[in-house]
């Protein structure tokens, strides 16, 4: 099994990856989409009821995640817990050794989610980053700590001297690893990259950028318009327009940019998602890994 921390530490670029989480998900879909994903990635990130989507508890997918052989990120979210259940779910991920956590503050729910859930947010992401920080360097307590903690952040073109404040804050809380929101963007990303390796944040953390596998031109366009963190240019989106087999160009489209990103500097590895389905990732991946 790849063990998502030392990927970060031994390999050049790194590539985690997404299962879907639906009311109907059980024992044995999580393992049919675990098997067509365990050979490409180092690790799979479950999503806290993400859109307000309803499924099983992360922490109960990530038992079955490492049953099959693949090491889980999980997702917690200030939105769906307040402070005390918070807490509860870290030192559960800690006495079940799930190292990984992403964690989050939660996106707002889509509005024809019915019957509206209250958002809690009785703490902010890096607060709880604080908090999974603290259990981990508790020594009183009797079980394994040893979080490898991540957070989210967001690409953009910064001004010169920029101090990533966001940054600063996160990596001061307790953060080891962050995942962008998608960004197709690649100039974006160089720039952004490019300032963010002047802070020298970067010794102290690595990045990953999140990408996605678009099915269609109306993938694309229902993305920019629904995901407000989430950057698609239009140059893509006129590429699924303009093609004749809008699938197969978004795997050619992905593929394009994870070899963008392996170049980039500063860039630790990608996190690779889709909008429906998992079957196209693999493809993806190892139309880049081909092209080494």
């Amino acid at each position: 099994m790849n063990i998502f921390s030392q990927s970060l530490d031994t390999k050049d670029f790194t590539i985690s990856s997404e299962i879907f989480l639906r009311p109907d998900t059980d024992r044995e879909a999580i393992k049919i989409q675990a098997e067509l994903l365990k050979d490409h990635v180092d690790a799979i990130l479950l999503t806290d009821n993400q859109s307000g989507q309803l499924h099983m508890s992360t922490l109960s997918a990530g038992i079955i995640l490492k049953e099959n052989g693949i090491d889980p990120i999980i997702n917690l979210s200030c939105r769906n817990r307040n402070r005390i259940s918070l807490t509860s779910e870290l030192l559960g991920c800690a006495s079940l050794d799930m190292k990984n956590l992403l964690l989050t503050r939660g996106e707002k729910i889509p509005k024809e989610v019915e019957p509206r859930p209250k958002a809690i947010m009785d703490m902010n992401a890096d607060a709880l980053i604080s908090l999974a920080n603290k259990i981990k360097m508790d020594e009183k307590l009797p079980t394994n700590n040893d979080f490898l903690i991540g957070g989210v952040v967001t690409p953009f073109v910064p001004k010169s001297g920029w101090p990533a404040k966001n940054l600063t804050e996160k990596v001061e809380a307790g953060v080891q690893f962050v995942i962008t929101h998608t960004c197709l963007d690649m100039e974006i990303m160089k720039i952004y990259m490019e300032r963010l390796i002047a802070t020298k944040l970067l010794r102290k953390m690595h990045l990953i950028v999140g990408i996605a596998i678009l099915k269609s031109a109306d993938d694309a366009k229902w993305l920019r318009e629904n995901r407000p963190n989430v950057i698609i240019p239009a140059e893509a989106v006129s590429r699924l327009e303009n093609s004749e087999d809008p699938e197969k160009e978004g795997i050619k489209m992905c593929a394009e940019q994870l070899t963008a990103l392996s170049k980039l500097p500063g860039v630790s590895g990608a996190h690779v998602i889709a909008s429906n389905s998992v079957l196209n990732i693999p493809e993806a991946i190892a139309s880049f890994e081909a092209q080494k």
